[in-house]
């Protein structure tokens, strides 16, 4: 019998180990992979203590898991991991300033349910929004303001866990527990331990000695105890924010100037330096702040202080800017004193880690293995200077960013793991940073945990008389080794268990589509580019992962489908790989949306590998019905409007035939279609901007004329002679089907006619024009004209700001007054922005335009028509979305881009959007 069919009758959650799912969990964020014996995942404590309890009896390991976004290895091994993050993620209460919570909270949730009462969870990992709490404990992790807050231990209250023998003790009054502790702690030396405050690494004997074994747990990762709930500490959240930002020559520069900033009680100093600068202001998404920073830095360093008050904390900015000037630290300080301003510098800060990950190449990577060091703030200068020189000697190159306020810098050395020599390196670098942070009082582990990375030297860094007690705590809480084995106490060399180098070279696999960008290597490189950051799992901001959101299962976010086309694209035949239904399963809820190609610090585009995939699925097992009729979506959209009205009322029976929902209303056809109209109507002679090229997509054409007119309307108002270019679709919802080799014809041809002139190219639906910029260029690799014709591709919002900006298209009254709330299309926010949209609807006179953070809004194309996709579809749009609408006042004006996000909103929240050109071209006067 398998693991899971002996423990599923067990507990309420379920259990699983399919090659799949064990493969999903077989690595976290670190270099590590262990295949586990199954994934857990329960729905309460009882659960848990039953789960514990039959492992126990069958002499199967255990390893309690968060978001599985752990560094060092600790959340992957030979073990039944207990995935907590699922279920078990209930804030339980809030009285005064304590939470009680689940360990499968995520920071961010706990501190918006906080946020009411004024307060907050101290410890703020730059991972807060999908980092649990459990998680945090397990690592006693800390964060940027970790100067003013301290770490998880010091917020921990008290604790509710399973042992491995499955009884829940009391841990500050367990009697056999205490004495059995306090026996080894006795006649033990524990002066200078830890060697610094801000210490991750083995277990905390010098809490234990207090008699209550709860902060003993902490740091513990997993180790000790399995944490079914946790009561913490919460701390006054920050009536006033203000940060500066000073600009530095030099790394060594940045930090020399940290004393200073320490003096003023700053709530945070983190360091960035030009390496990941530079990346930052390659991201549409991060470029908010290239735009605001003075010349060219070689390093910033970002002081944050809290205060009552604004004019408080600006006057320690102040203050700060002219210690620094007087001193001759840096040369330029950016005050950062509104939320606003403070938006983009901190979007950045937070994203150090997944920027630099993102200069991967190939299995070129930077790597966690001495990146959580800490030593004394006035040690850092000459500590980094070493440490550099170090990777100078080795011929290793990393970036630098981190804590400046307390000596911790994330220093990521770049290691192919592929390649022997360098794995010896690794460890010989590993070994040396090491000795030099003892050797400046620093610890190794400063918030990220020991794990299988660093466990290894704990022998080394702690002595044999502190090691062997160590070892004999565990054996208390752990006699036959069974939690999380491997971890802190008697764990293997840090060389194995090594991702990359255990996989096997993969076969090669003819694709449609041409996989490029930093990493090469085909379909492969671009799914294995995910280094399992988990972005992918936040559920409050942003687009990504729409599915996960809704699900909160690993299989649904962006990671997991990348690891399980990894896991296929490595086996003997990937082809066949690729036709397993399983893998169709993990893939299907994708909704296409494009947000991981912007919002993974990897750009993982997960769009153009699920086509990809549909692509191979459907060489293997046909393709369906629904699929070519909706791949065929211009020429049904084209019938349909020649036959209307019959159409309207006949399209009612395709919805059997086709699987598609009865709950979803269908669009209409038009008969009068914007070709018609632009057919029958007399050519505008334009005045002096030249002519424009109009991509009159399948739905602006067909079932919503009325934009597209509004569109060609404002264009020809503002100086362009309009042409359309209706010959064609641009193959959008044939990629979306995987129907490659059509949507390859389709784009062959709109390239060879768009080519044939250089005017600009716009367009009113963002994924039909954004296919011209994004898809064509793996479609037809190699054809000169695609980059061309994606160069003059634009949004009409762009030409139209331009033409009122400089006074050939003027606005009235009309709106004036009127509050605008904006929802952008998904691929508009991935490619290009939305700042275009954004823009043309402030130049509306007296009108408020408020761009709202809802999400995608899970209609995608046809996905939200389908039957079997349409509860998750409506599921998405209720997240935030609908509950923004419904939050909005009648009289406020709904604007969306995309004409799926029409649908949903007007499906979902029983409001009428509107697309941005409608709302100008009534301010126009021309409605």
């Amino acid at each position: 019998m398998s693991l899971a069919r002996a423990l599923s009758p067990l507990i309420s959650g379920d259990v699983r180990d399919d090659p799949y799912t064990r493969h999903l969990y077989a690595s976290d964020a670190s270099m590590y992979a262990i295949q586990p014996l199954a994934v857990a995942f329960p729905r309460h404590a009882d659960d848990v203590q039953a789960l514990v309890a039959a492992c126990g009896e069958m002499g199967v390991p255990v390893l309690p898991r968060g978001a599985g976004t752990s560094l060092a290895g600790q959340t992957v091994g030979a073990a039944v991991i207990v995935d907590f993050s699922r279920h078990m993620n209930r804030i339980i209460e809030i009285d005064g300033a304590t939470a009680r919570v689940q360990p499968g909270v995520v920071q961010d949730q706990l501190n918006r349910a906080a946020r009411k009462y004024g307060l907050m969870f101290g410890p703020d990992t730059s991972t807060s929004n999908r980092a649990t709490i459990g998680g945090m404990i397990g690592n006693n992790s800390a964060g940027s303001h970790s100067v003013r807050y301290g770490s998880t231990v010091d917020h921990v209250q008290s604790l509710k866990v399973v042992l491995a023998d499955a009884t829940t003790p009391d841990l500050a009054t367990d009697p056999r527990l205490n004495t059995a502790v306090a026996g080894v702690l006795r006649g033990l030396d524990l002066e200078g331990f830890p060697r610094f405050w801000r210490h991750s690494g083995g277990y905390r004997l010098d809490l234990a000695a207090s008699g209550d074994l709860t902060k003993l747990i902490v740091g513990s990762e997993g180790t000790l105890a399995v944490v079914t709930e946790a009561t913490v500490g919460l701390v006054e959240r920050p009536k006033a924010k203000a940060i500066a930002v000073g600009h530095f020559t030099s790394t060594p520069a940045a930090i020399a100037a940290t004393a200073d900033a320490l003096t003023f009680e700053a709530a945070s100093v983190e360091l960035l330096d030009k390496a990941i600068l530079d990346l930052s202001r390659q991201r549409v998404d991060y470029a908010g702040l290239g735009g605001i920073l003075e010349g060219d830095p070689q390093a910033l360093l970002f002081v944050e202080f809290f205060g009552d008050t604004p004019k408080e904390v600006a006057d320690r900015v102040d203050e700060l800017a002219a210690t620094w000037k007087a001193g001759g630290h840096g040369y330029h300080t950016l005050r950062a004193l509104t939320a606003q301003q403070q938006s983009a510098v901190l979007k950045v800060r937070k994203a150090g880690l997944g920027l630099l990950m993102a200069s991967s190449v190939g299995s070129r990577r930077p790597l966690a293995f001495v990146e959580d060091t800490a030593v004394p703030p006035e040690r850092l200068l000459p500590y980094v200077e070493e440490f550099a020189a170090i990777l100078d000697r080795h011929g290793l190159s990393a970036g630098f960013y981190g804590h400046c306020s307390v000596g911790c810098l994330h220093i990521r050395p770049f290691v192919d793991l592929r390649v022997p020599a360098e794995i010896a390196t690794m460890r010989a670098v590993a070994e040396e940073i090491a000795e030099l942070a003892a050797r400046h009082g620093g610890v190794n582990s400063s918030e990220h945990g020991d794990g299988l990375a660093r466990s290894e030297f704990n022998r080394r860094l702690f002595g044999e008389d502190l090691y062997e007690a160590m070892r004999q705590v565990k054996r208390i809480f752990d006699p036959d080794g069974l939690l999380n084995p491997g971890k802190i106490v008697d764990a293997p060399p840090m060389t194995e268990h090594l991702r990359d180098p255990a996989m096997p070279e993969p076969r090669p696999l003819t694709t449609a589509l041409t996989f490029a960008g930093p990493s090469t290597g085909g379909m492969h490189a671009a799914a294995d580019r995910c280094m399992n950051v988990g972005v992918c799992r936040k559920d409050d901001t942003g687009v990504m992962c729409p599915s996960y959101m809704a699900t909160r299962e690993e299989e649904h976010s962006t990671r997991g489908r990348a690891n399980a086309l990894v896991k296929a694209l490595s086996s003997q035949d990937p082809r066949g790989a690729l036709g397993d239904e399983r893998l169709h399963g993990i893939l299907d809820l994708c909704l296409e949306c494009k947000a991981c190609q912007s919002e993974c610090p990897l750009g993982v585009d997960m769009a153009a590998l699920k086509s990809e995939f549909l692509h191979q699925y459907q060489d293997i097992h046909g393709v369906p019905l629904r699929s070519r009729v909706f791949g065929a979506i211009r020429t049904l959209n084209r019938l349909g409007s020649a036959t209307a009205p019959l159409s309207n009322w006949l399209a009612g029976f395709a919805r059997g035939p086709l699987g598609l929902s009865g709950s979803r209303p269908l669009p209409r056809f038009h008969r009068d279609t914007l070709l018609r109209w632009h057919a029958r109507r007399p050519a505008a002679p334009g005045t002096g901007r030249g002519e424009v090229i109009l991509l009159a997509d399948s739905f602006t054409s067909y079932t919503e004329p009325g934009i597209g007119r509004a569109a060609v309307e404002l264009l020809e108002r503002a100086g362009y002679r309009v042409r359309l270019e209706a010959r064609g679709c641009c193959g959008r919802s044939s990629i979306s089907k995987g129907l490659l080799d059509r949507a390859r014809t389709m784009a062959a041809s709109m390239v060879a006619r768009l080519a044939e002139s250089d005017a600009p190219i716009v367009g009113v639906e963002p994924s039909c024009l954004l296919t011209l910029k994004d898809e064509y260029a793996a479609l037809l690799p190699g054809d000169p004209r695609v980059a061309e014709v994606a160069a003059r591709a634009r949004l009409v919002p762009e030409l139209l700001t331009e033409a009122i900006d400089d006074g050939a298209l003027t606005l009235g009254d009309a709106l004036r007054g009127r509050k605008i709330l904006l929802h952008g299309h998904c691929h508009e926010k991935a490619v290009v922005g939305t700042t275009a949209t954004r823009e043309l609807l402030s130049r509306i006179p007296g009108a408020q335009v408020e761009e709202i953070d809802a999400g995608c809004c899970g209609m995608a194309g046809s996905f939200g028509f389908e039957r079997e996709h349409y509860d998750l579809s409506m599921k998405i749009g209720g997240l935030r979305l609908f509950p923004a609408v419904a939050a909005s006042s009648p009289d406020t004006l709904l604007a969306a881009t995309g004409v799926s996000c029409r649908q949903q909103i007007a499906h979902g929240a029983g409001r009428a959007a509107r697309h941005p050109v409608e709302l100008v071209h009534e301010a126009a006067g021309l409605s």
